[in-house]
C-alpha cells in the first residue's frame, strides 16, 4: 500500500522559530543601519548630480502656474520626486539633475522616497536602450495612444496617463496594469508549457535521468530575471520575483508551499533584502493578497482544481480585498464588480497579447480595449471605511486562520462593508 509524501514544514517548533527571527532582526538592523549611513551621506551634501531616467511625470497646478512632479529613479538607485515646469511630459527620458538635499529629509522619507528640490540640466531621449526600442515598436503597432499606453504597461512597467489611471481603477484592474506575482506567474507558466514538450523530447533521448521541474525551472528563472532587469526591476515585479524564487526552492525541497508560515518567511527574507518594503503600501497589498488566497485554500482547497481557479480564487480575493481597498482609496464605482471576471480574462488575454506583438500583429485587440475603457463614467463618488473597522477586519482575518466559522465572518463582514459604502 503506497502513502502519499507529506510535505514538511519550513520550520519546527518555538527554537527555530526563535532562532530564525532573530538572525531576520539582525540581518535586518545591519541593512537598516547601512541605509542609515547612506542617508548621512546623502543629506549632508549640499548638492550633487545626478543621472537618472523619469519614471512618472505627473501634471500640477498652483497659484504660481503649471508644473509636474516627477518620479526619478537615479543611476544610484535612489528613487525620488522632484519639481520641472517644463511643459512637456519627460516621462520614459533620461535626465541630468542638479539635487540639493537637505536634513529636512528624514530618514524614514529617505527610504519611502523623498521630495528633492532640484534643478534640470539637460534632457536625452535614449532610443538606443533594449526597454526603449521595445517601447517604440509597442506604440508603432497601435493607431490609439491609449492601447499603446496600456500594453508598454503590462508589458514593460512604464506609469499610465493620469487620465487611464483613473480608468483603470474604475474598472478595479488596477491590479492588472502594475506588472506583479500574477503577471510573473502567468509568464513562467507559459515559459514552462511552452518549452516542455521539447524538453521532454531530448529528455527521452540523451538525458533521462534529469527532471523537467529543475531544469525548466531554472531556465524559466533565469529569463524571467532578464525580464526583470530589462523593466527596470520596479519593487513590486522585484518583491514578486523574489517570492518567486522562495516558492521554487520550496517545492524543490518539499516544504509545504501553500502555508501562512511559509508567507511570514518570505516576507521577512524580503525585509532584510529590502527594508523600504515595511513602509511601501504596495508590498502590504500585496501580502494581503496572497494571505487571502492561502485563506481561501485552507478552507476551499478540497473542491475541483477548476472551481477554484476559476470562481474560488478571483471573486474570493475580490470580496475579501474589498474592505482593504476602501479603507485605503476612496474612489467608488459599480464597475468595479467586473473585476473578478476581467482578472479571470486577462490570464489568456497576457499571453495572446504578447504573442500578437511579437507577430507585429499588436493592434488586433484595440477594438476590445476601446469598448471597455468606454464602460468607466464618473463614479459614485469617494468614500472610505473607518480605521477602527479595518482594524477589526485585521483581526477576524488573523483569528480565522485558525477558526472557521470566523472565515465566514469575514466574508459577512466584507458583505456588510461593501453595502454600507455603497448604499449609505
Amino acid at each position: 500500500m503506497s502513502r502519499a509524501i507529506e510535505k514538511v514544514s519550513l520550520l519546527e517548533g518555538r527554537r527555530e522559530w526563535g532562532i530564525f527571527w532573530g538572525i531576520v532582526l539582525l540581518l535586518f538592523s545591519l541593512h537598516l543601519a547601512w541605509e542609515y549611513r547612506g542617508y548621512r551621506e546623502f543629506v549632508t551634501k549640499p548638492f550633487f548630480y545626478t543621472w537618472g531616467e523619469v519614471i512618472k511625470s505627473i501634471p500640477k497646478s498652483s497659484t504660481r502656474g503649471k508644473y509636474r512632479i516627477l518620479k526619478v529613479r537615479s543611476d544610484g538607485g535612489l528613487v525620488f520626486y522632484t519639481r520641472s515646469y517644463r511643459k512637456a511630459s519627460l516621462q520614459g527620458k533620461r535626465v541630468r539633475l542638479q539635487l540639493f538635499p537637505s536634513e529636512r529629509i528624514g530618514f524614514v522619507d529617505y527610504l519611502k522616497g523623498p521630495y528633492i528640490p532640484s534643478r534640470l540640466k539637460a534632457v536625452r531621449e535614449d532610443t538606443d536602450t533594449l526597454k526603449q526600442r521595445l517601447s517604440a515598436a509597442i506604440t508603432r503597432q497601435h493607431s490609439d495612444p491609449e492601447a499603446a499606453a496600456f500594453y508598454r504597461a503590462i508589458f514593460l512597467a512604464e506609469a499610465l496617463p493620469p487620465a487611464q489611471r483613473h480608468q483603470v481603477a474604475e474598472l478595479g484592474i488596477s491590479h492588472l496594469v502594475a506588472l506583479s506575482g500574477f503577471h510573473l506567474g502567468i509568464l513562467w507558466g507559459g515559459i514552462f508549457l511552452v518549452l516542455l514538450p521539447l524538453y521532454r523530447f531530448f529528455q527521452a533521448r540523451l538525458f533521462p535521468w534529469r527532471y523537467d521541474l529543475i531544469d525548466l525551472g531554472t531556465l524559466s528563472l533565469l529569463l524571467l530575471a532578464g525580464y526583470l532587469w530589462l523593466t527596470g526591476m520596479p519593487p513590486s515585479l522585484l518583491r514578486s520575483y523574489v517570492m518567486l524564487l522562495l516558492g521554487w526552492g520550496a517545492v524543490l525541497l518539499g516544504i509545504e508551499l501553500v502555508s501562512f508560515p511559509f508567507l511570514a518567511f518570505a516576507g521577512a527574507v524580503l525585509a532584510v533584502i529590502q527594508p523600504a518594503l515595511l513602509l511601501s503600501l504596495g508590498f502590504w497589498l500585496s501580502m494581503t493578497g496572497v494571505f487571502f488566497i492561502f485563506l481561501l485554500l485552507k478552507y476551499f482547497g478540497e473542491l475541483p482544481v477548476w472551481s477554484v481557479t476559476t470562481a474560488v480564487i478571483p471573486v474570493g480575493i475580490f470580496w475579501l480585498m474589498q474592505p482593504v481597498t476602501h479603507a485605503l482609496f476612496p474612489q467608488l464605482s459599480l464597475w468595479q464588480f467586473a473585476s473578478p471576471l476581467l482578472s479571470l480574462l486577462f490570464i489568456p488575454f497576457y499571453p495572446l497579447a504578447l504573442l500578437l506583438h511579437l507577430l507585429g500583429m499588436g493592434g488586433v485587440l484595440d477594438g476590445i480595449l476601446a469598448w471597455l475603457w468606454s464602460f468607466p463614467g464618473e463614479g459614485m463618488g469617494e468614500k472610505m471605511l473607518p480605521v477602527w473597522a479595518l482594524g477589526i477586519y485585521a483581526l477576524l482575518a488573523l483569528a480565522a486562520i485558525r477558526y472557521r466559522f470566523l472565515f465566514y465572518v469575514l466574508f459577512l463582514f466584507s458583505g456588510a462593508s461593501i453595502l454600507w459604502l455603497y448604499l449609505s
